[in-house]
C-alpha cells in the first residue's frame, strides 16, 4: 500500500505493543515513516535494530511536529498526561490516538485536553502476551485480533475512518463501542481474567505448585504479567473490575452450594453450560 494511510507516525512507547505496532506497520508498508518515541536512547537504537520504527528521539516536540498520526503506547496511567502534552506540538489536522487498556478515563480526559485542530480516537487492540519490552515485540502481534475503537458524540468522523482503516489493516476484525462500554466488557473478558491468574497463583501452596500441571500452567500463564502495568489497568478501571467480580463471586457460590449440596445432575448442567460457551470461542 506504499505508506498511503499516512505518511508520518509516530510511536509514544517502544514496548511490547508499541515496537510490535512499529513492526507491523513496516511489514505491510502501511505509512510512509515511523518515528519512535521514548525516554532512553537504548531503546530507541533496539528498536531501530529489530525495524520497529525508522527513526527515533527523545525529543518529544522534535517526535511529534509534523506527525499525521501520533499512537499513545504508555502504560494506562501516563496516556492521558502526555496525550495532553503532545497535543499542543501536533500540526493542524494532525490525529492523535493510544492503545490503551482502558478507555472511559482517557477519553473523557483527552478529549476535554485536545485543541481543535487535533482530533483524538480511543482505541484499544486486544493483543498481547505476559512479556513486555521492545525485546518481546513482533510483527505478527496482531494478526487475528480484535481492535476496539472507543468513539463518542465528539469525535472527527473522518479521523475515525482513518484509524479504523489503520487497524482494519492489522487486525482480523475492528468494533466501535462507547468508552464506559469497552471497560465492562474488558473488565469481564481481560481485567478480570488477569486478576484471577494472579489469585490462583497466590492461592497454590509450595507444595502444589511443586507440582503443578500444565493445566495449572495455562490457567496461571498471564500470571506473569508485568505487576506494575497491571495495577494500573486494575485500579484505573475498578468499578467495572468490581462488578465482574461480583458476578463471578455468584458463580463460585452456585458451584460451591453445588458441591456443598452433593447435586450431581446440578453440577453437570453447570459444567455443561460452561463447557458450551467456551466451545463456541475460537482456539
Amino acid at each position: 500500500m506504499g505508506g498511503s494511510l499516512f505518511k508520518k507516525v509516530t510511536i509514544v512507547g517502544l514496548g511490547l505493543i508499541g515496537g510490535s505496532l512499529g513492526m507491523a506497520l513496516k511489514r505491510r508498508r502501511l505509512v510512509g515513516r515511523v518515528v519512535g518515541l521514548s525516554r532512553h536512547a537504548a531503546t530507541i537504537r533496539q528498536a531501530k535494530r529489530r525495524r520497529a520504527i525508522d527513526e527515533g528521539t527523545t525529543d518529544a516536540r522534535l517526535a511529534v511536529r509534523d506527525a499525521d498520526l501520533v499512537v499513545l503506547a504508555a502504560p494506562v496511567d501516563v496516556i492521558a498526561r502526555d496525550g495532553a502534552r503532545l497535543a499542543a506540538w501536533m500540526r493542524d489536522g494532525g490525529i492523535l490516538t493510544d492503545v490503551g487498556s482502558t478507555k472511559a478515563q482517557i477519553v473523557r480526559t483527552l478529549e476535554r485536553a485536545m485543541p481543535r485542530r487535533v482530533a483524538f480516537v480511543g482505541a484499544h487492540p486486544l493483543a498481547g502476551s505476559e512479556q513486555r519490552g521492545i525485546a518481546a515485540a513482533r510483527a505478527d502481534l496482531f494478526d487475528g485480533s480484535v481492535c476496539v475503537l472507543t468513539p463518542t458524540s465528539r469525535t472527527s468522523r473522518p479521523a475515525l475512518a482513518r484509524v479504523r482503516r489503520l487497524w482494519a489493516a492489522l487486525a482480523e476484525r475492528v468494533i466501535a463501542v462507547s468508552p464506559p462500554a469497552h471497560d465492562r466488557l474488558l473488565a469481564e473478558a481481560s481485567h478480570l481474567p488477569h486478576l484471577l491468574a494472579f489469585a490462583l497463583s497466590a492461592a497454590a501452596s509450595p507444595a502444589a505448585l511443586a507440582i503443578a500441571p500444565r493445566s495449572f500452567l495455562e490457567a496461571t500463564r498471564v500470571a506473569k504479567s508485568d505487576p506494575d502495568l497491571w495495577d494500573d489497568i486494575f485500579l484505573s478501571n475498578h468499578e467495572a473490575l468490581l462488578h465482574a467480580l461480583d458476578q463471578f463471586d455468584e458463580r463460585c457460590r452456585q458451584a460451591r452450594s453445588l458441591l456443598v449440596r452433593g447435586e450431581r445432575r446440578g453440577l453437570f448442567r453447570f459444567l455443561r453450560h460452561a463447557q458450551a460457551l467456551r466451545r463456541r470461542l475460537p482456539g
